[in-house]
């Protein structure tokens, strides 16, 4: 179906509505590490080239949180069990998250480490250790939110359908509105990546231009 037939479908169901933002925004950045722009590592993205500007678009995104005065969050995989017990069930489907075990070969080779130095937590900033994809489950993150008072989270990271997905909806279901930065935000394929961005803006966030994010953000609380 055409992108256009679907979109009116979608609409005509009662779907793709405005959540629209609040008063109080946070930054949240989704396990932005060197393993999804390094090549030969088993997250390297460069198959997709868009994916490959996500970390300069994430940087712009810091930068206007900074200029803000916007907090700041990040949430990091890490795994320190040698079988990978501490994965579950998810280490039955993804061996590709040995990059996050302590003491891998992959880890040692640094593809767990922060992109850049624009790119990578500073004191005061809100970081949280998760072991699934969403950086809600099992993690302190929507109490840290909901401390500071924030009601809206601007996403970005990696990967769209995976962990950026999960940490959307359940930013929802945990009441803070999320603003889904399109640019930011990468995976493996246009198809994988449209059809997720597709999804979430119709049912469970407002996918948003960087720009729009830039402003809101640089602008600082009302």
């Amino acid at each position: 179906m055409d992108k256009k037939l679907e979109a009116a479908s979608y609409a005509a169901s009662g779907y793709g509505r405005r959540m629209g933002w609040g008063n109080r925004p946070a930054l949240l950045l989704i396990d932005i590490c060197k393993a999804y722009w390094t090549t030969g590592s088993p997250l390297d993205l460069s198959a997709y080239p868009p994916a490959m500007e996500v970390p300069a678009s994430a940087e712009r995104l810091v930068r206007a949180a900074r200029a803000g005065g916007v907090p700041v969050a990040w949430t990091v995989v890490e795994y320190v069990q040698p079988d990978m017990s501490d994965a579950g069930l998810f280490w039955q489907k993804a061996k590709t998250l040995e990059v996050w075990r302590i003491g891998s070969e992959l880890h040692q080779q640094g593809l767990a480490d922060f992109v850049s130095e624009t790119l990578t937590p500073i004191p005061g900033d809100i970081v949280v250790k998760k072991r699934y994809a969403s950086g809600f489950f099992g993690t302190t993150l929507a109490t840290e939110l909901a401390v500071k008072g924030i009601d809206t989270v601007v996403v970005c990271g990696v990967s769209t359908s995976g962990c950026v997905r999960a940490s959307t909806l359940d930013a929802m279901q945990s009441g803070f509105r999320p603003m889904v930065v399109a640019s930011a935000c990468g995976d493996r394929s246009e198809a994988i990546q449209s059809a997720n961005l597709f999804d979430l803006d119709a049912k469970y966030a407002d996918v948003v231009e960087e720009e729009e994010a830039i402003a809101k953000l640089s602008s600082g609380w009302s």
